[in-house]
């Protein structure tokens, strides 16, 4: 598959705005949604920096960069929210 293959796939994908978080926030009173959020955020991020610097070339490098951005917006997210 292409990535504009890939692309065209997502683009019909409806956007829900429903968050999907890893762990459930209700488990510890200092933990908001926003913080999860953010929190998963940052280990893909980083997961995905680590592989595109074990040599993933540009497809990796791709992968970083959307995860990069995501960490952003949820960033962006926890400061509105606090």
């Amino acid at each position: 598959m292409s990535l504009s293959d890939l692309k065209a796939l997502l683009d019909q994908v409806s956007d829900t705005r429903e968050l999907v978080l890893r762990r459930n926030a209700a488990h510890d009173a200092i933990w908001n949604e926003a913080y999860v959020a953010w929190s998963d955020a940052h280990v893909e991020a980083e997961d995905a920096y680590l592989a595109w610097k074990r040599g993933g070339g540009q497809p990796a490098y791709l992968i970083y960069r959307a995860a990069q951005d995501r960490e952003d917006a949820a960033q962006d997210a926890l400061a509105a929210f606090t």
